[in-house]
Parts: structure tokens; sequence; C-alpha cells
């Protein structure tokens, strides 16, 4: 990854809205957030078996980009077009993120994403897990890499975006983002040492969520200048 720190996101859009959203982030929200000092890339990828999901990233020079100045008052002054587009996001799970482990590519065709929680008292022994895998499978043919995230929330005031949104953003836990050119390896990893099982058995609580994406979008700040 770019840099220390990342803001991982998960939402729904439907169908009917779709087109003028996905506009509206490709040539306004992504040019705006790439503008903000400390943005080092975005990438938007869309569920790979043709649902509403999104799943979206930004990779940050270092966490405190989520409670600078500039950001937040992007945040606090949404443009009429995202206000207009905020409330279309449904099940919005936002995350700020400390990157634990990043080995291997972040943008390729799929990405598999893996949200879970630690028991209390097995972090290490999660952690652990996690990062032998990082190691290994960015080397493995279909992958490019994987990368562990891990939610470390900024101290700040609830912005105006989140208020149009409904204040109703959760967060994911722990995050592993496997990126990879073959679906089929990426879910195999899925079925395998990333299965609930397997994670459970690492320290991770029941009920992980994994979701398989597609690549849609991807950019860098001299991208858009």
């Amino acid at each position: 990854m770019l840099g220390k720190a990342a803001l991982a996101m998960w939402w729904d859009v439907s169908d009917d809205v779709r087109e003028e959203w996905e506009h509206w982030h490709a040539h306004e929200h992504v040019p705006e957030r790439l503008s903000i000092p400390g943005f080092l890339r975005a990438s938007r990828w869309t569920d790979a078996s043709g649902g509403e999901g999104f799943f979206v990233m930004y990779e940050l020079e270092d966490h405190a980009v989520l409670a600078s100045a500039p950001y937040v008052a992007r945040l606090n002054a949404p443009t009429p077009w995202s206000t207009k587009m905020m409330p279309l996001h449904r099940n919005m799970v936002r995350t700020q993120c400390q990157v634990v482990h990043s080995h291997g590519g972040v943008t390729a065709r799929h990405v598999l994403t893996v949200r879970c929680s630690p028991v209390p008292g097995q972090e290490e022994e999660l952690q652990r897990h996690l990062g032998d895998l990082a190691q290994s499978v960015s080397q493995r043919p279909g992958f490019v890499g994987l990368h562990v995230l891990r939610h470390e929330a900024p101290k700040m005031a609830a912005t105006t975006e989140q208020k149009i949104r409904g204040n109703a953003d959760r967060a994911a836990d722990w995050i592993t983002v496997v990126s990879g050119y073959d679906l089929d390896a990426l879910r195999g990893l899925e079925c395998k040492e990333l299965s609930e099982a397997q994670l459970q058995a690492a320290g991770a609580l029941p009920e992980t969520k994994c979701q398989l994406f597609a690549l849609a979008y991807t950019a860098i700040p001299t991208d858009i200048r």
C-alpha cells in the first residue's frame, strides 16, 4: 500500500441511481478527495457477482490525514451534487484504518475483502495468522497482494456528510484485502485459509464477512490534475 493508513468502505447503491452515482463518484468525488494532502490513491470495486455492492478504498500517507483540517473541511462542506448523492449510500460500513501488514500489489482485477473481529485476548494470534498469510499469498499464482488493516477511529465530531447519510455508518474491526487476477484463486482462499472456520481457529469471533469485487476505477493525484 502507498501509505501507512487507509479509509475502507462498503455500501450498496440501487440500480435506478447507479449510473449517476458512478459518474459523480468518478468525476467529482474522487478528484475532490485526491486533491486533499495525504490522499495517495483511490480505488473503486463493484460486486463481482453483479450485485449492488461497492468497495472503495483510499490509501493515505498516515492516520493523521483522517482528522486533518483540509479533509474535515471537505466533509463539512459537501457540494450540491455530493449532498444529493450521500443519501443514496445504503448499508454503509466506513472504517478508518492503520495498515498492519502490506505485501504485494493493491489494485488488481479482483479483490477479496474479509471483515472480522478478534476474540478478546487473541489479537496477537490473529494478527500473526494474517501476517503469515500476507507474506505467502502475495507470491502465489493468481494473487498479487494481501493487506491487513485495523480500525482506529480518529477523535472528531460527526460531520455534515455523515449527518446527510443519517449518522448510521458502521465500522469493521479488522480487514483483510486480497488482490488478484484469478477469481477462482481468490474463491479458493476464501474457502480455505480465510474461511470462517480457519479464522476462528486463529482467534477471530464468528460471523466474518467475505465479499468478492471487480475493479472499476483507480486513480492517483496526478491523474486528476
